[in-house]
């Protein structure tokens, strides 16, 4: 006989594990099922560690650079291994807590494959083949998604590899291609270019991370290039020769020509797969697009009882979304009434060397869009705290509504703007408009006062520049 909750959660992610917290908070029955790690890919192969990695790699630039400083650091040196059994503890570390979270707020765990049987009723199978039954009026759905391969090359973790491969490098790249410049493409990128690799990043679109604002994306191409990473957009890896000892790429330029180049290793980073098969989707009806599942605002799917949070619905594919997706999922679930989810308020963060961040329209989608805009724009070497931090290099960039002050978007880029876009962010989703950001006082010496220089140069008021 199955056993029964009121609550049943397929996938522990940043998404799975938030919403069976919230779900015990409110007094629900929970079960989570896994069929990996507690925490899913987030923090075990991705936001978590690869944040660790780079933090390795920023003090190693750092170290580099002491002189700058005014400081003497002789015969540095990196150990790859080490850095990686860094990254790899801390992730562990975080799972551990995922698992005490589980048992603080007395949430059944199965540990196995899940698959929808029915309404209401969903089967795990361990990984010694025994099947357990379960069975709660409502079901979310949170499995995530997977690294999209390349059709004509697929991974093998020794030359070819995708994010979960670059995470445990065997050994270091001498000469990195890079497929694809979106946040985890750029970051690897960024990381090893520091750990020194020589890197080439290919886009497929006419610029980096294309997903922001223009003139990010043409600053960090700029930054890129001063480090030394070669940088090819508009173009496409038509073929992947793979060898004992390297890679040769056929990679077909705007031009239509293709030129032939020699690496040690490549990563794939062309996107991602929604993780929908074989978990009983089809057999109730359940209504997907490009395989993602179609949701409302309250995270429902078309079947009754069942719901579907995170990378496995609609974009954007990011760990925050699914978590407050999860929250929603559950307060509907119990009779309450969420907001919906407005993906102009989820913020986004790429933490390369510079790091970007992001949150609403950019300028070109706001003209699109019919709006009257007003832009301001600071750079960092207007403000004294990014000097004396020796990070004097990029901007951040404000775009509002000209006829009612409304923030349509903010665009950042340089050191710690991961941190700062939250102000933003909080902005947005408070309604704030010019009149209010421009009367908040911002503390002295800080980053942030760059947010403030901004709001103030779209309206002509700039005190700094």
């Amino acid at each position: 006989m199955a056993e029964s909750f009121d609550l049943i959660v397929l996938g522990s992610g940043p998404g799975g594990y938030v919403a069976a917290i919230r779900a015990s908070q409110l007094g629900l029955k929970t079960a989570i099922v896994e069929r990996e790690l507690l925490g899913g890919i987030c923090l075990n192969w991705g936001c978590i560690p690869t944040k660790a990695l780079l933090r390795s790699s920023e003090i190693y630039h750092y170290m580099q650079h002491a002189k700058d400083y005014g400081l003497i650091a002789d015969k540095i040196s990196a150990d790859l291994g080490a850095v990686v059994q860094r990254s790899r503890g801390v992730a562990k570390q975080l799972n551990q807590g995922v698992t005490h979270l589980m048992k603080k707020n007395k949430i059944a765990v199965f540990m196995g494959t899940g698959k929808l049987t029915g309404k209401g009723k969903l089967s795990v199978t361990a990984a010694d083949g025994k099947t357990t039954e379960l069975s709660a009026k409502n079901i979310i759905v949170a499995t995530g998604a997977r690294a999209r391969e390349l059709p004509f090359a697929k991974s093998d973790g020794k030359r070819i590899w995708t994010y979960r491969h670059a995470l445990t490098p065997s050994e270091m790249p001498s000469k990195l291609l890079v497929i694809g410049s979106g946040a985890i493409g750029i970051e690897f990128a960024s990381f090893y270019k520091d750990m020194g690799a020589d890197v080439t990043v290919v886009e497929m679109l006419d610029r980096l991370v294309p997903v922001e604002d223009a003139d990010v994306s043409a600053f960090l191409e700029k930054q890129l290039k001063k480090q030394g990473m070669t940088i090819i957009t508009g173009a496409g890896v038509d073929k992947l020769d793979v060898k004992a000892n390297g890679v040769t790429a056929a990679i077909k330029g705007k031009d239509g020509k293709i030129i032939s180049a020699e690496f040690s290793h490549v990563i794939v980073a062309i996107g991602i797969v929604p993780n929908t098969e074989s978990i009983g989707l089809e057999e109730l009806g359940v209504k997907t697009e490009r395989g993602h599942i179609v949701t409302d605002g309250a995270c429902r799917t078309n079947v009754e009882g069942l719901w579907a949070i995170g990378d496995v619905t609609a974009p954007p594919w990011l760990a925050h979304k699914a978590s407050h997706e999860g929250v929603i999922a559950v307060e509907a679930i119990t009779g309450g009434h969420p907001h919906a989810m407005d993906p102009k308020n989820i913020p986004g963060c790429t933490y390369c060397r510079p790091q970007i961040a992001s949150v609403g329209l950019t300028e070109a989608k706001a003209r699109e869009a019919g709006y009257e805009v007003k832009v301001g724009q600071f750079p960092f070497i207007g403000n004294g705290k990014a000097i004396a931090l020796g990070e004097a290099e990029g901007f951040i960039k404000t775009v509002f509504d000209a006829k009612t002050g409304e923030l349509l978007g903010a665009h950042m880029i340089g050191a710690e703007v991961t941190e700062l876009i939250q102000g933003y962010t909080v902005g947005k989703t408070g309604e704030l408009t010019e009149a209010e950001l421009m009367e908040t006082v911002f503390p002295h010496p800080t980053l942030s006062e760059m947010m403030h220089e901004s709001v103030l140069a779209a309206y002509g008021r700039a005190l700094h520049i």
